[in-house]
């Protein structure tokens, strides 16, 4: 039984597009105490290397949300690779 289109999901799509998964380690200042800093991990696919969702989330933390950012540490995976993806009868199968 074949997959439909419409099934597939958006996550699986992007990853076909060249989109990897994305984690970045997030350290801010406290509003109330500038000396202590906080840890926010934030997760979503992504291009690499120039990271447009990335870029788009840390702009808005910048104009909207108080907590002035003191790093951020980013971590990349390709999930699908095109040697890894082939049809079998039609069916995709990740190997």
């Amino acid at each position: 039984m074949g997959m439909r289109v419409g099934a597939v999901s958006e996550d699986f799509r992007k990853q076909l597009l060249g989109y990897g998964l994305t984690t970045a380690q997030i350290l801010y200042r406290m509003p109330d105490h500038p000396s202590l800093l906080q840890t926010y991990v934030w997760q979503n696919y992504d291009m690499f290397p120039k990271f447009p969702a990335l870029k788009d989330f840390l702009a808005f933390w910048t104009e909207k949300l108080e907590g002035p950012l003191h790093s951020v540490t980013v971590a990349h995976s390709k999930l699908i690779k095109p040697a890894e993806l082939r049809a079998v009868d039609g069916v995709f199968r990740l190997n």
